[in-house]
């Protein structure tokens, strides 16, 4: 899954509108609009917003998982 849809569906499961997320983390709904598009990307200050404000971690905005099984030397 792709931040895109991942945010999306993060406004759907709580409801909100995109106008309301972007109220919340002082960004202009455009700016919303244009992640859940997956036309652009958050920067790090933001990202970090979006996981406080929907109680995840940035792992899984970005859909980034670690093998449980690596080597270090």
């Amino acid at each position: 899954m792709d931040f895109g849809n991942t945010i999306k569906a993060l406004i759907e499961e709580q409801d909100i509108t995109q106008k309301e997320l972007a109220t919340a983390l002082n960004v202009a709904p455009s700016t919303i609009s244009s992640y859940v598009q997956n036309t652009r990307e958050p920067d790090f200050v933001t990202l970090k917003l979006i996981a406080k404000y929907f109680d995840v971690s940035i792992d899984y905005l970005l859909d980034y998982r670690t093998q449980s099984t690596l080597t270090r030397k």
